[in-house]
């Protein structure tokens, strides 16, 4: 079953755990795309980190609204894409109320090749270009529920040292 907005309206943290075990799912229609029309990928999300607020040093918006974090702004449901070092996609899903910056980034799916934000979202054909902006209750990047309950394990968010104290908070979730 699709996710609705009201799972995405949530507490961040409480998101970013409660998503262990469910399904990313891009569905890749049409020649827009530059993709093979029709292909859809699917795999479970094994890894999550949360970001929340203007209390969060690690947050991209916890300085101050931008045109690159605009999208972590929307109230949940959204896909907010950046790029890392100038090469590597992650993709985040917006949670909680508009105008506080809050997101999850999806680290890990249990797919070939998509141990990292970066290769995940390389491997989902997830661009800033494509996703950034789209919202996640629609048909063409979605998460769904499928029952499955993993055993999770929380840790400390990583490559966050410029964070203070923020790095020490246990806002990764990792399926075990």
């Amino acid at each position: 079953m699709k996710l609705k907005r009201n799972f995405y309206l949530r507490p961040t943290v409480k998101v970013a755990k409660d998503l262990i075990g469910k399904f990313l799912v891009r569905n890749c229609r049409g020649p827009s795309t530059g993709l093979r029309a029709g292909k859809i990928y699917q795999a479970m999300i094994t890894e999550t980190e949360a970001y929340h607020g203007f209390s969060d040093k690690a947050c991209h918006g916890h300085k101050s609204r931008t045109k690159r974090n605009e999208v972590m702004f929307l109230h949940g449901g959204f896909a907010y894409v950046y790029i890392i070092y100038g090469i590597y996609h992650c993709l985040n899903l917006t949670t909680g109320d508009k105008d506080v910056p809050s997101a999850v980034l999806i680290r890990g799916l249990d797919f070939p090749n998509a141990d990292g934000p970066g290769k995940l979202c390389k491997a989902f054909k997830i661009t800033k270009e494509n996703c950034n902006g789209l919202d996640v209750t629609g048909d063409t990047l979605y998460v769904e529920d499928r029952g499955i309950k993993p055993k999770i394990e929380a840790t400390k968010r990583i490559g966050i040292d410029y964070a203070e104290e923020c790095r020490d908070w246990l806002w990764r979730f990792k399926k075990i």
